[in-house]
């Protein structure tokens, strides 16, 4: 069937009017900014081609198609996954809202259910789980309407739903800082690591502290998470102190709703860094991506705010 073109207008139209949330979708069940863009320009074919005579939510039914979609690139990465080479980490995305007050949407698109600590809880859920958390928990759909995404029964669904709810809550960041905080806790924390202070940089450890850091075998990092003030401190600071590593520039820029760590050779990202910090402002976790091949949805040195 041919579709009049401005009928391809209107459709255009109303899909970009929901563009922003079906990506924030997409990216948050599969982790990767390539893939979530493939999912959203598959949903837009689906989209042109579908009879919206029994249409009712167009938002509704675009985020339950997205998150099909989703669902099944997420299966292939995870037989993709198999053979990475270390620990595989969530892409970083640039979320600055200049004006949250605004654009409250993207506000609200890019809160904490985007961040590095969340996306790391959510690759340990299944891809059903995590489907089904994505789709109830941050889109809100109705429980009927994501049986018929993910296949399943009413009652399935909703079990898969609590199961990943409280697979979250029990490993989430408790008692979360705020944003000020975060960022002066985490400026504080690259001062003391970039003083090469070890026992200043154990000082800002959590007991229990978790360093992960994915090179997926083209940049050097750690093939296995580190564990320990002490250990994680003294891996830092020996890397801060390589020579490949003392000529990059360093700028903290704004990257899943939290400030980041961003080392730039020369205009391109080197090195992201998350660093998850306590109610107490003790950092919990570090998360480092080095593997370039994530690093593209991160802004080029020249792209920054003077």
């Amino acid at each position: 069937m041919t579709v009049p073109e401005q009928d391809t207008d209107e459709l255009a139209r109303e899909f970009a009017e929901h563009r922003r949330a079906l990506v924030g979708a997409a990216y948050r069940i599969v982790g990767s900014v390539a893939d979530a863009e493939d999912v959203v320009q598959e949903a837009w074919l689906r989209w042109a081609d579908a009879d919206r005579s029994d249409i009712r939510d167009v938002r509704a039914y675009l985020v339950t198609v997205t998150g099909r979609l989703a669902l099944n690139k997420l299966r292939q990465q995870k037989s993709r996954r198999e053979s990475y080479v270390g620990p595989w980490l969530p892409e970083p995305v640039a979320t600055h809202v200049a004006d949250p007050a605004a654009d409250p949407e993207l506000a609200a698109e890019m809160a904490d259910s985007v961040s590095m600590a969340m996306l790391v809880v959510l690759e340990s859920l299944s891809p059903l789980e995590r489907a089904a958390f994505v789709l109830r928990e941050v889109f809100d759909l109705p429980f009927s309407e994501i049986a018929a995404t993910l296949d399943r029964s009413e009652a399935a669904v909703r079990q898969l739903a609590h199961r990943a709810r409280s697979h979250v809550h029990a490993r989430r960041p408790r008692q979360a800082v705020d944003r000020a905080r975060h960022a002066e806790a985490t400026a504080r924390f690259l001062q003391t690591a970039n003083d090469g202070d070890v026992e200043g940089l154990i000082s800002l450890l959590a007991p229990d502290v978790v360093l992960v850091s994915d090179g997926g075998g083209k940049k050097r990092a750690a093939l296995r998470p580190m564990y320990g003030p002490e250990k994680v401190a003294r891996w830092m600071i020996a890397i801060i102190e390589r020579p490949d590593i003392a000529d990059l520039q360093i700028r903290v820029v704004e990257l899943n709703g939290e400030p980041a760590i961003v080392a730039y050779a020369g205009d391109a990202p080197d090195t992201v860094g998350f660093v998850e910090i306590g109610a107490d402002g003790i950092v919990s976790a570090i998360y480092l991506m080095r593997n370039p091949d994530k690093l593209g949805a991160v802004p080029r040195l020249g792209q920054l705010p003077a």
